[in-house]
């Protein structure tokens, strides 16, 4: 199997424009992480490199110069003698968008939820090392053991995503729109405004949602959780993520005019206070970088050329994408899709490239490519690598603990209610 990084390396050097069939979004991603650990907070090269870090965007100090230095054969080996070393006090998840060179040691890989999950099984496991994101490896450290600690190998590992909607200005919202709608339930009992987080959040939202009577949210989950919040509620404050909940409220029949955008820099979110007393669904300007990169234009060039293509794209992709493909749905349902294909079947799939690669290894039987022909992986993710992963498993033989991601209970307590409410949330 070529992986998505060793394709990278051979295609750094190819000019990509307008209309390039192949290639690389920047050249940058040849660096190794390790690379963009000073300086200014920024998420790296890839399909988050425009998006602007926070100030307080949390960094990876330099790692010592023998992982930086180790060819694949050394890391390797420091790694599985690690990993046998430490046994069943350790586990390791990877997160279906890890770059191949990672997730091969994972004990178990999945979406965010389905990890958090795996972290809950493991109550042997006095480690849990996240191959993953900062949001990921916080939900983690919510739902474990006290005697479990939580390791992000690289700290710079954060979300776009998930950083466009900071606390205070979610918290700046919750006061607006409690000026605008007060307080008091309806005859029905069901208050103005219940608060919904996507799972791609901090934990610090995670708590704001929980002790407000809100509830986190999964792609797989969305519209169990809205229908929930509905019981509850006569509206919903939904974020980061605009397009999952447009595309989420719109199959349940929702109209787009009572899902207003909420922009955080304006008074009111943009909207006029007859706009909000109107709507149903309120949604963040927030987006995912690397699902924002599809487009109808690829999926009508799917099907001029691959007659009969079955195509299926992730719901945090924007409505005009999700509307023309066959289906949407999370990562775990366009894992079970293909999986399910009888006949071969040619798929393109709309989703991150080291996921679309490795399910084409996977199933030889189909033809599955990435709608996206440009080669660019979640910037974020893709600063986790084999150099990192070596580093943090030597420390813990060592008894050292690094990286360690640790919530406080002041924010987890809460922010435990609303994932809890989440895991009763089934589809």
């Amino acid at each position: 199997m070529t992986s998505v990084n060793s394709t990278i390396q051979q295609l750094s050097l190819t000019p990509v424009g307008d209309g390039a069939d192949s290639g690389v979004c920047t050249t940058d991603l040849v660096k190794s992480p390790w690379d963009l650990d000073t300086g200014l907070p920024a998420y790296g090269p890839g399909s988050s490199m425009d998006d602007v870090a926070p100030a307080d965007t949390p960094q990876q100090g330099v790692i010592p110069e023998k992982y930086r230095s180790a060819d694949d054969a050394e890391l390797d080996a420091r790694i599985r003698a690690a990993k046998e070393t430490l046994g069943e006090r350790l586990v390791v998840l990877g997160h279906f968008y890890q770059r191949d060179e990672v997730v091969q040691y994972a004990d178990f890989i999945g979406d965010s939820f389905q990890l958090a999950n795996q972290a809950l099984n493991r109550e042997r496991a006095e480690y849990i090392v996240f191959c993953g994101v900062h949001f990921m490896a916080e939900t983690a450290d919510i739902l474990s053991q006290d005697h479990q600690q939580v390791i992000l190998p690289n700290l710079a590992a954060g979300c776009s995503m998930a950083d466009m909607a900071d606390e205070s200005s979610v918290e700046e919202c919750w006061e607006q729109l409690e000026d605008l709608y007060g307080t008091e339930p309806d005859a029905a009992g069901r208050i103005p405004v219940i608060p919904v987080t996507y799972m791609n959040s901090s934990a610090a939202l995670k708590s704001f949602v929980g002790r407000n009577g809100g509830i986190v949210c999964t792609s797989s989950n969305a519209t169990t959780v809205l229908e929930w919040a509905f019981e509850r509620g006569q509206r919903v404050l939904f974020f980061p993520d605009q397009h999952l909940g447009r595309n989420t409220a719109k199959a349940m029949g929702i109209p787009l005019e009572q899902m207003p955008l909420w922009s955080p820099a304006k008074p009111l979110g943009g909207n006029t206070a007859e706009e909000l007393q109107d709507a149903k669904v309120l949604l963040w300007h927030g987006f995912c970088s690397v699902h924002r990169r599809f487009n109808t234009g690829q999926i009508e060039k799917a099907r001029a050329e691959y007659p009969g293509v079955n195509v299926i794209v992730h719901p945090e992709c924007p409505m005009e994408v999700v509307d023309a493909a066959d289906s949407a749905g999370s990562t775990d349902f366009i894992q079970k899709a293909i999986a399910a294909a009888t006949e071969p079947t040619t798929f393109a799939i709309g989703t991150e490239i080291n996921m679309v690669n490795r399910l084409a290894d996977q199933y030889p039987q189909h033809k599955i490519f990435c709608l996206d022909p440009v080669i660019c992986p979640c910037s974020t993710m893709y600063r986790i690598h084999p150099g990192y992963l070596a580093w943090v498993l030597e420390e813990l033989v060592a008894g050292r603990v690094v990286n360690q991601i640790s919530v406080p209970e002041t924010v987890a307590s809460n922010a435990r209610v609303a994932l809890e409410r989440m895991l009763a949330a089934r589809p």
